[in-house]
């Protein structure tokens, strides 16, 4: 139990003693606040929401409620106008807290609350035969740590690719690959000579509008199961997959399943029998809708006029296959912010078709990748290739590890971790709803509020602990007076609020709180180690900052880990 949970404890046991029964110890701890000031206090409690249920000044009830909390873990308490204010036994709480962080290792901060249900994630879900851009880095990344977050609230995440490997867009590749294509390009450079294709298509088709009809007659000859063109399309996805998998291998990002979009081919009619017997369907201009005018949304379109399917069809398809697969606590779907509306009408949808397990759907937008201000076009060819920023990323930090470490036995490896690192860091400390301008400059700095900054405090650690022999202990008996500076206090206090940082992050699938905690708490370790002498003369108290040190390793190795990048012990 944390310090500041054995607080709202006593705070509730006292209230309750002064006649309030009403406060839980949760709605308590709810209400605690850190002061503005340390020399204020470490913990403030409020009292205005108590003046009605006792009928006094909160004032009066502040200095009535200080007299009455003493012992572990408080120093002492006092009441300044409404707020009670409580001084911690610092010695006793760090004692506390880096004893827990040293017993539990990397399950700190872990819970139970998801009881091993699952919560399948839709993540990345790249398009086939193109290729893997700066604009699929963010689902991927966000995808995959909310994934390392769940996992962590005891929840037993599945991690679905959803390949967009169907539509009108096969039509248009395989006409361009009939009239320019070459198989031995293709095979050299597989999606390289795809987009070249794709973008050739869109340039040509502008002087040759006949084009665009071609580009349907092949997609119709696809769905109809066509030889030449079945062909050509398992072809285009079986060497995108390929190629896509050497990116994921390098982020160390795997999948659950990697069903895309023609995998619901044969579930959808099921979705439009459904729908017609709840009496959902109506016609409008041809077209089969489900109208929506009730949350004032637009009609959702299931079938187009010349009977054809759509996105809504196959996502409803796809998630009665996952609630029957799984039976899942959460379904996330980690999608742009410009595909909001699609998914209110999916969970509409299925609200009307009388599934309730559709209120634990959630779609988690996230913001744009931007280049120079604009969004990246696929089509027009303005497109910066992920699989080639993540070769420089590692290039510029293979360069400065032969500057300044050239004797590092893992040079290779450590120049991989620290590089990918860069790469996603860059991205999940942005709020996800927030656009991300991509930049060259910001995106392979390695000082400031970066991974590699983060990576290397963690490395900084590691080798304290070396160089002072460290030995890890089964309990923490502090030296006296050891970490009784102001610097040590900081890095306790931020130690003891990381299960907090990942219940919030979980709650709002929110990966960059994980992000700035990370940052904060390297921060307030390199001020501890550049103001208090870690290494001291005296044994005892070497061994105390040792543990604390060993506390501080524990926790950014694993918050890294949720984040998805790896915790080098040298660079």
């Amino acid at each position: 139990m944390s310090y500041k949970h054995q607080v709202a404890e006593k705070i509730a046991a006292a209230l309750s003693s002064m006649g309030v029964d009403t406060l839980t110890k949760e709605a308590v701890y709810g209400m605690l606040e850190t002061p503005p000031n340390p020399a204020m206090g470490d913990v403030a409690f409020p009292c205005f929401q108590l003046a009605k249920a006792l009928r006094k000044a909160p004032p009066m009830i502040a200095a009535e409620l200080a007299g009455q909390l003493s012992g572990a873990p408080l120093r002492e308490s006092h009441a300044v106008g409404p707020y009670v204010n409580l001084f911690l036994d610092q010695e006793n709480v760090a004692e506390q807290v880096i004893g827990t962080i040293l017993t539990q290792g990397s399950t700190y901060g872990s819970s139970h609350v998801g009881e091993g249900r699952k919560v399948p994630i839709d993540l990345s879900s790249p398009n086939i035969a193109k290729p893997f851009s700066m604009g699929h880095l963010r689902s991927t990344v966000i995808g995959n740590a909310i994934a390392n977050i769940m996992e962590k609230q005891g929840y037993d995440p599945v991690r679905i690719n959803h390949l967009g490997d169907w539509g009108t867009q096969f039509g248009k590749l395989i006409v361009a690959y009939r009239l320019w294509g070459d198989e031995a390009k293709v095979k050299a450079e597989p999606i390289k000579e795809l987009l070249s294709l794709y973008v050739r298509f869109h340039e040509e088709v502008e002087n040759d509008p006949t084009l665009e009809d071609q580009g349907r007659e092949w997609f119709k000859k696809l769905e109809d199961g066509d030889e030449e063109a079945q062909h050509l399309w398992k072809w285009f996805r079986d060497e995108s997959l390929k190629e896509f998998m050497k990116i994921y291998d390098l982020m160390n990002v795997a999948f659950d399943s990697t069903h895309g979009e023609a995998f619901y081919n044969d579930k959808m009619d099921r979705v439009v029998t459904l729908l017609e017997e709840k009496g959902l369907l109506t016609e409008s201009d041809g077209a089969m809708v489900v109208n929506l005018d009730e949350y004032n949304m637009p009609p959702c379109l299931i079938k187009k006029s010349d009977g054809a399917t759509l996105y809504a069809t196959r996502d409803l398809a796809a998630a009665l296959f996952r609630h029957e697969s799984y039976d899942f606590a959460k379904a996330l779907y980690v999608v742009g912010n410009e595909q909001r509306l699609h998914f209110q009408q999916l969970y509409k949808v299925l609200e009307k078709m009388g599934y309730a397990w559709s209120a634990n759907m959630h779609h988690i937008p996230f913001g744009m990748m931007l280049k120079d201000g604009k969004k990246m076009s696929t089509r027009k060819g303005k497109v910066v290739l992920l699989e080639e920023v993540l070769a420089q990323a590692i290039s510029d930090v293979q360069k400065v590890i032969e500057e300044k470490n050239p004797t590092l036995s893992t040079k290779e490896e450590v120049a991989r971790q620290v590089g990918v690192g860069a790469v996603i860091f860059h991205d999940l400390k942005n709020f996800r709803l927030n656009d991300v301008n991509f930049s060259w400059e910001e995106m392979l700095t390695f000082e400031g509020e970066t991974g590699p900054y983060v990576q290397y405090a963690h490395a900084r650690a590691c080798s304290l602990l070396r160089r002072g022999g460290y030995q890890p202990a089964t309990t923490v008996n502090l030296a006296s007076g050891a970490l009784d500076s102001k610097e040590a206090w900081a890095v306790i206090t931020l130690l003891n609020a990381f299960p907090e940082v990942i219940e919030r992050a979980a709650d709002n699938f929110d990966p960059s709180q994980i992000g700035k905690y990370v940052i904060d708490l390297a921060q307030t370790f390199n001020k501890f180690y550049a103001n208090v002498r870690i290494l001291a003369e005296e044994e005892d108290v070497t061994a105390s900052r040792l543990q604390l040190v060993a506390a501080v390793v524990a926790v950014l190795k694993e918050g890294l880990r949720l984040l998805g990048l790896a915790a080098p012990e040298e660079m």
